[in-house]
């Protein structure tokens, strides 16, 4: 049973997390995510967060975009849409600790050239994680503990020229409720039906990233309710 508390953020783990999870329950369920991220527009969250920070910086030669927890590689290439529209060099690495994954995402994106991907542990191989301009968290920060969090964007926020993205999810009651009703109706696999509930549990308040944002030195941070039920975290490097 899943619980939700709007006090507490929920310790359940996702199925997605288990290392083996493979094969075609995996790859309905990227499906699954696609589905949701792009009627709820859940990319434009991140890719907003993109334009805030390179403002002023878009004579560069060429912004380098790391993403962690990259998936099958959808919002890397979004990024690399959005940077063709707006005439950009891109080079984007996403990184991910299922080897699975990365395979399907390598497979989705081999029309995409300037997209790289990379087998690391974020949070045990800080040295393997590559330098950047822009390093953006696509719901990916829920799965983790407060401490974790604040451990990981440190370590981000020095490999990056520019700073931090992080689009993720409000715990919120109604989101919670509203998934149950819509993910019956649209959503073809049991896994993205449980996990979508229990990352909204593990979801955030606002008052819970603020709190992590005062452990993480030389940096300014924006937090924006999106929609629908999302933060954007943007978090600028100080030089």
């Amino acid at each position: 049973m899943i619980t939700f508390s709007n006090k507490y953020r929920s310790h359940q783990a996702e199925i997605m997390d288990n290392l083996d999870f493979q094969g075609e329950e995996m790859k309905n369920l990227l499906s699954d995510l696609k589905y949701v991220n792009k009627w709820l527009g859940g990319n434009k969250v991140t890719l907003d967060g993109i334009e805030k920070l390179l403002l002023g910086n878009s004579k560069k030669e060429s912004i380098t975009i790391l993403d962690i927890g990259c998936g099958d590689g959808e919002m890397l290439r979004n990024c690399v849409k959005y940077a063709e529209n707006n005439n950009l060099k891109l080079k984007c690495i996403g990184v991910d600790f299922n080897k699975n994954i990365l395979e399907y995402a390598e497979n989705q994106s081999r029309d995409f050239p300037n997209i790289k991907f990379q087998k690391v542990d974020v949070f045990l191989d800080e040295e393997l994680i590559p330098n950047c301009d822009i390093a953006i968290c696509t719901l990916f920060l829920h799965h983790f503990n407060d401490e974790r969090i604040s451990e990981l964007l440190y370590t981000l926020l020095k490999k990056s020229n520019n700073g931090l993205v992080i689009n993720d999810l409000q715990r919120s009651r109604m989101a919670f409720n509203l998934f149950k009703i819509l993910s019956k109706l649209f959503l073809k696999t049991k896994t993205a039906k449980y996990d979508g509930l229990v990352s909204i549990a593990r979801g955030f308040k606002k008052s819970e990233l603020e709190h992590i944002s005062k452990k993480i030195p030389n940096q300014k941070s924006e937090i924006h309710w999106r929609w629908a039920f999302r933060y954007q975290w943007i978090i600028k490097k100080k030089i």
